[in-house]
């Protein structure tokens, strides 16, 4: 019998959040590599409360996954003041207080500490059933990695954890969040000690990590997230085959969040197109979420605002379904993230592969300059202000029109090659298929 993963994911489709991507691409890679995938997961009304749900990506999840839904209280984020008890309209303050006792009473995570108790219940529950083999949880929230310590405890079924996100590093600040003796910090190195495999997405970030606890540092491993060939093959081509029946576009596509210089990237546009008639003529498109919740981030909308008679439009969210007709619609990218040594972001693997060119909107330091390195079509810039957006900007709108932006786009898609997710995923697969097998009667 093929051996049966159990794969933990509060954020799995239809959840709209960012690390969705990873989860949905990583259980079809173990379905496609020969395993059975349970997936544990939180209810559709958790998402249609604090993320939006996109129905897309649901009904891209793998038929031979079984989706187990277990109940998410959600009701911290729910902003319909109708739906408030009597205590919380009277005393937020008090109602929020005893609200982080009772979330962290079972694991230290405000928000999403209850959900260990029923999460943990339920993975019993599947091991009874069908026996597990191995454990992935994958985090934020953290409290994804309690079902794996649970069953190795009960079984001694070895788990992996997977971090998308970091807990006790603060990516953009580069220092430790809290105390090294919290309790959060005591639950994450127990939580690690007994791990077969902790995964992070780059380099930086695990060697925080190993620094951290040396102890585990040989079982530390580097997955970076990857693009999925299947979302973004419809936009290989559209691109070069359609007529100029619209502006130039230089296009961003992502969530919006945290210390991203969206100001000085939308000031470089402006000045660009104070520049170029290339850039004049051609207007900025922005897809995507304005934050991480539902309802959309009012500042950032705000700002957004400021500059559309400068030609800067925004587009809303996107479907994972609908990723490869955006991309097709856009002459050139503009990659916005924070200062980070540790960020690298999921997209940039995405923008890499389209072929298009790309403008990396955000400090070199960043981790995402790692992963760019080579490209045939990128447009770096030295500084985060309006200037060097400016030039960036200009370069890549005049690469997008040149004679040889065909070839130039040709060349970057096979250069993306290696960036495919299956391929950071296949390594991990297999050692873990031998280690499943060898203890397997």
């Amino acid at each position: 019998m093929s051996p049966h993963l159990l794969y933990v994911a509060w954020g799995f489709p239809p959840s709209r959040g960012a690390g969705m991507y990873r989860a949905l691409a990583t259980v079809a890679a173990f379905i496609d590599a020969g395993w059975r995938v349970t997936v544990l997961t939180a209810d559709r009304a958790a998402f249609e409360t604090l993320t939006g749900v996109d129905a897309e990506a649901e009904a891209s999840i793998p038929s031979a996954a079984t989706v187990v839904r277990v109940p998410f209280d959600a009701r911290r984020g729910e902003r319909d003041l109708a739906r408030w008890s009597r205590l919380r309209m009277s005393s937020p303050l008090l109602w929020s207080g005893l609200r982080l006792l009772v979330e962290t009473a079972r694991f230290p995570e405000p928000g999403y500490g209850h959900w260990a108790a029923p999460i943990a219940a339920e993975a019993r529950a599947i091991h009874r059933r069908d026996p597990i083999d191995l454990v992935i949880g994958t985090a934020n929230p953290n409290v994804d990695f309690v079902p794996g310590a649970v069953v190795h405890r009960a079984a001694r079924v070895p788990y992996v954890m997977d971090y998308r996100d970091t807990w006790h590093l603060d990516m953009y600040a580069d220092r430790r969040r809290g105390s090294r003796w919290s309790r959060s910090a005591r639950r994450e190195r127990r939580l690690q000690r007994r791990a077969h495999e902790i995964w992070f997405v780059n380099e930086p970030i695990r060697d925080w990590h190993a620094r951290e606890l040396p102890s585990a540092a040989a079982r530390m491993h580097v997955v970076q997230n990857g693009y999925d060939p299947t979302f973004l093959a419809p936009s290989a081509h559209q691109a070069e085959q359609r007529g100029r029946d619209r502006p130039l576009t230089l296009g961003y596509l992502g969530t919006i969040y945290g210390p991203m210089p969206m100001r000085e990237t939308l000031d470089g546009w402006r000045l660009a197109r104070a520049r170029s008639p290339l850039a004049a003529a051609a207007r900025f498109v922005i897809r995507g979420r304005l934050g991480h919740y539902s309802t959309p981030d009012a500042a950032t909308a705000a700002l957004i605002d400021e500059y559309a008679d400068d030609g800067v439009v925004y587009g809303g969210p996107v479907s994972k379904a609908e990723v490869a007709g955006v991309y097709a619609e856009f002459d050139a990218l503009a990659l916005i993230l924070g200062r980070s040594p540790y960020i690298t972001s999921g997209k940039v693997f995405e923008y890499a592969a389209t072929g298009l060119p790309v403008v990396s909107a955000h400090h070199p330091q960043t981790a995402s300059t790692r992963v760019l390195e080579g490209h045939p079509s990128w447009f770096p810039i030295e500084r985060v202000d309006a200037e060097a957006m400016a030039d960036a900007m200009i370069g890549a709108l005049t690469a997008a029109v040149a004679a040889d932006a065909p070839a130039r786009r040709a060349a970057a898609r096979r250069w993306a090659e290696h960036l495919e997710r299956d391929r950071q995923l296949a390594p991990r697969i297999q050692a873990l298929r031998a280690v499943v097998e060898g203890v397997r009667p």
